[in-house]
C-alpha cells in the first residue's frame, strides 16, 4: 500500500540511500504513529538487520532476542546468545562485513530505549560500533526508533559522551492532519463527509493505527461505540499501555494527563501542581518536559511573549476522550455512544475537542484567511477578573507581522452559528477587555472558526469580521 502523507519523511529516508557516506538516523514519535512501517516500507529489500527490543525484558533476553535475529538475517542456526553486548556487537560487525559494498545496507534498532536496559553498556557499545566502524564505511544507514521521544532527546540526540554530534538526520513523524487523515481513509476505500472525519479525529486524533481500525459503510456513532467502548475496542484498553510502555515510573505522567483532560482552558504550572500534588523541581520538570518533548502536551505562551502564565493543554485527543467517556463506563451498553452524546458534557468535550484541532491546524487557519506568507505569533491569554475588571480568555491569538492581530472564537455546532445579541456584546467586550490589557495599537479582528459556518444575519456584520469553516481546514 502506498504511504500516505509523510513526504518531507519519505524524501529523506530516500535521499540518504544516495549519499556517499554512512548515515546514522534517528525516527521519533509518539506510540502508533506509524514509525516502523515508514522505515520498513523505505527500506525494505535494503535492510540487513532488524530487531525490536522487548517491553520489560531483562538483559538476558534482550541479548537473546538479538542472537535470534542475527541467525535469522544471517540464515544460520541460532546456537546461543551472545553473553554480553560487547560480544553481540562484535558477531554484527562480523556479519555486516561479510555484505556486498555495492550496495546500501540499513541496521534497523526499533524500540531502542526498551534494549537499553539499566547498566547494560548497550549505548556506549553502540556509539562505537558507529564511531569505530560504520562512520567510517560509505554504504550503511544505522536506523533508530523509538516511541519515547524524550528519553531518545536525552539519551541519543543530545548525548554529551560518545553519541554527541552523531545522529545525521532526525526525522520525527507527527499524527495525520486532517488532509492526510481523509487521503488515508480514501485510500482505504472509506469515503466520509468532512464533518464525520472531524468526529472521529476529534475521538482519536490521527493516529495511523487508530485509523486504521475504522471500518467502510460504519458511521461515526458506531465507530466510536465498538472502538471506544466495547468489550473487545482497541481504544478500550489501549490507555493501560500507552505511557506505560513510553515513561519509566509513568505515574507523575499519568496524574498530569489526568489533571489536564479535565480542564476546557488549559492550565498554568501552579495550577498544575496545586491539581496533581507532585513536588515541584526535578519531578514535576522531568516529568512535563518528557510529555511536551513527546508531543502529548503543548505549551501556548501568554500574548506578549511572557514565558510566565504559559498554558499548557493535553493534545492528545484520545487521552482526552479516555478520561472524559471512557474511564467512566465501566460496563458496555450497546449504542452507549448515542446516549453519552445526547449529555451536557458531549457538548463541552466537543467545544473542547474542536478547540485542539484548530490549534493543530494553525497553516491552514492563515490559508484560509489569505495570509499564508503573513508570520505570526500564535498565543493565548487569560486574564482573571477582579472588583474592577471582568476576567476572559482567549484560547487563539495570532499577532501578526502586518500590525493585525486576530482573535479566534472557535465554536462546534450541531448545525450554523447563529450569532445574536448576547453573543455580539460578549465578542465586542472581549475584544474591548483585549485592548485595554494589552494596550495594542494594532488593528484587530474578531475570527470565528466553525464546523457548519456562520448564518448570515446583522450581528453577524456588525460584529464578525473573517471567518473559517472546517473544510477549509482539510
Amino acid at each position: 500500500m502506498e504511504i500516505v502523507g509523510r513526504k518531507t519523511q519519505l524524501a529523506i529516508l530516500k535521499q540518504h540511500l544516495k549519499t556517499p557516506r554512512s548515515s546514522f538516523l534517528a525516527v521519533t514519535g509518539r506510540r502508533r504513529v506509524g514509525k516502523t512501517y515508514l522505515v520498513d516500507q523505505v527500506y525494505q529489500g535494503q535492510i540487513c538487520f532488524r530487531i525490536t527490543g522487548l517491553q520489560d525484558g531483562s538483559l538476558h533476553r534482550q541479548l537473546v532476542n538479538f542472537g535470534v535475529k542475527l541467525a535469522e538475517h544471517n540464515s544460520t542456526p541460532y546456537i546461543a546468545a551472545p553473553s554480553h553486548w560487547q560480544e553481540a556487537f562484535i558477531q554484527l560487525k562480523s556479519y555486516t562485513q561479510s555484505l556486498s559494498k555495492k550496495r546500501k545496507w540499513v541496521i534497523f534498532f526499533d524500540e531502542l530505549p526498551w534494549i537499553t536496559t539499566a547498566k547494560s553498556g548497550f549505548l556506549q557499545l553502540l556509539a562505537h560500533f558507529w564511531n569505530d566502524y560504520l562512520s567510517k564505511e560509505s554504504n550503511f544507514i544505522l536506523v533508530i526508533c523509538g516511541s519515547a521521544t524524550s528519553w531518545i532527546t536525552k539519551k541519543v540526540i543530545n548525548d554529551r559522551g560518545g553519541l554527541h554530534n552523531r545522529i545525521t538526520q532526525t526525522i520525527h513523524l507527527h499524527p495525520f492532519t486532517l488532509s492526510e487523515t481523509k487521503e488515508f481513509l480514501i485510500s482505504r476505500k472509506i469515503n466520509l463527509t468532512n464533518q464525520s472525519i472531524a468526529q472521529l479525529y476529534m475521538v482519536m486524533g490521527g493516529i495511523p493505527f487508530y485509523l486504521e481500525n475504522i471500518k467502510k459503510g460504519e458511521s461515526p456513532s458506531a465507530t466510536i461505540d465498538r472502538m471506544c467502548f466495547s468489550d473487545t475496542g482497541i481504544l478500550k484498553s489501549e490507555y493501560q499501555n500507552l505511557y506505560r510502555a513510553l515513561f519509566k515510573d509513568a505515574a507523575n505522567h499519568e496524574t498530569i494527563v489526568k489533571v489536564l483532560s479535565a480542564s476546557s482552558q488549559g492550565l498554568t504550572r501552579q495550577e498544575i501542581l496545586k491539581k496533581s500534588k507532585i513536588p515541584s523541581g526535578g519531578p514535576y520538570n522531568r516529568t512535563m518536559e518528557d510529555l511536551l518533548v513527546s508531543g502529548f502536551i503543548n505549551e501556548y505562551n501568554p500574548f506578549g511573549r511572557k514565558k510566565r502564565g504559559s498554558l499548557y493543554r493535553l493534545a492528545d485527543e484520545y487521552s482526552i476522550f479516555y478520561h472524559r467517556f471512557i474511564f467512566k463506563q465501566a460496563k458496555y451498553t450497546k449504542d452507549i455512544w448515542l446516549q453519552l452524546s445526547a449529555t451536557q458534557s458531549y457538548k463541552i468535550w466537543c467545544g473542547y475537542a474542536f478547540e485542539s484541532i484548530c490549534l493543530k491546524h494553525i497553516q491552514a487557519i492563515k490559508d484560509a484567511l489569505g495570509i499564508s506568507s503573513v508570520y505570526a505569533e500564535i498565543s493565548s491569554l487569560r486574564i482573571h477578573g477582579n472588583k474592577n475588571t471582568k476576567g476572559f480568555q482567549i484560547d487563539l491569538i495570532l499577532d501578526r507581522k502586518d500590525n493585525t492581530i486576530n482573535l479566534c472564537e472557535m465554536k462546534f455546532y450541531a448545525k450554523q452559528v447563529t450569532i445574536d445579541r448576547e453573543l455580539t456584546e460578549l465578542l465586542r467586550k472581549r475584544k474591548q477587555l483585549f485592548i485595554d490589557v494589552t494596550d495594542t495599537k494594532k488593528q484587530i479582528f474578531t475570527t470565528l472558526i466553525t464546523n457548519h459556518g456562520v448564518e448570515d444575519n446583522e450581528y453577524a456584520k456588525e460584529i464578525m469580521d473573517s471567518q473559517v469553516h472546517l473544510d477549509q481546514l482539510f
